[in-house]
């Protein structure tokens, strides 16, 4: 198998939009008889004849027309993949947060692909909680957050709603008892609507943990000695969701994106990468 020369593609491509050998070369700073060279090399290669001369202008031929297509699309790739990998704007360090509860499944996915398409962007990933990444976004110390929200702000864009479930360890016995043991962490933003909706529907409840860890609230609950609240699909594998028992709706939740003015080109790809992981997701 025999590969096409970017060199030729160019000036071919070059040819053809311009209408001439003589503008091409003039549009891509060579002589004309450069151009002409590199035009008679690809027919050459191909054993096609591209270009149609016998008229005042050059026109293509059926085979030059359906070459030009591939040959516009392989350069143009060539020259985005170029521009990526030198360009100063495609390079720097980008701060972005994602609640602790949603970095799975998506954002490692994310972040792989970064790294194959940007692999001069340095990410760097901060785990927390929605209440303190919107007040470190609103400091400047973040480019790009996500959120959970049961709303959204301004400058933010929803990507999702999701359904808050209740958790569980499988076959636990935790959901029965009364009053209910929940645990979360000090700072989660679903434990006030959680407790609020405890306190509407009659419900005794009591905090199981005081923690301001997620793991130590995983392990509470997988232990059997409490139950808590999560998004679908974003819960650890050794969690159930619990399906009746008297427990009280949740409701659903936003996943929002807020992205900062800094570095717009990053700060836009990772934005846009996020986007899709995120749909698929749906």
């Amino acid at each position: 198998m025999r590969n096409l020369d970017l060199t030729t593609l160019r000036s071919f491509a070059a040819v053809a939009q311009s209408g001439g050998v003589t503008r091409a070369a003039g549009f891509l700073n060579l002589t004309q008889s450069a151009v002409s060279m590199q035009i008679k090399r690809l027919e050459e290669m191909l054993d096609q004849q591209l270009l149609d001369r016998t008229g005042r202008g050059v026109t293509l031929t059926p085979a030059g027309a359906q070459l030009l297509t591939y040959a516009q699309k392989m350069v143009e790739l060539n020259d985005e993949a170029y521009g990526r990998l030198t360009d100063k704007g495609w390079e720097g360090e980008i701060r972005l947060g994602v609640p602790v509860d949603i970095v799975y499944p998506a954002i490692p996915q994310v972040l792989q692909r970064m790294g194959r398409t940007h692999p001069r962007v340095k990410i760097q990933l901060v785990s927390s909680f929605t209440r303190v990444l919107k007040a470190q976004f609103a400091r400047g110390e973040m480019d790009v957050i996500m959120t959970t929200e049961t709303g959204v702000e301004a400058g933010g864009e929803t990507l999702l709603e999701v359904p808050m479930r209740w958790f569980g360890a499988p076959n636990g016995q935790a959901v029965r008892l009364r009053p209910l043991r929940i645990a979360f962490a000090r700072t989660c933003g679903f434990r006030e609507e959680t407790m609020r909706r405890l306190d509407a529907a009659g419900l005794d409840w009591e905090l199981a943990v005081d923690s301001d860890s997620e793991t130590t609230i995983d392990a509470t609950v997988s232990a059997d000695l409490a139950v808590t609240a999560r998004l679908e699909g974003h819960s650890a594998s050794y969690l159930i969701p619990i399906d009746g028992c008297g427990l009280p709706e949740l409701g659903m939740q936003k996943i929002n994106l807020y992205v900062g003015s800094g570095q717009p080109a990053i700060t836009h790809a990772l934005s846009d990468e996020i986007r899709q992981s995120m749909s698929a997701l749906a």
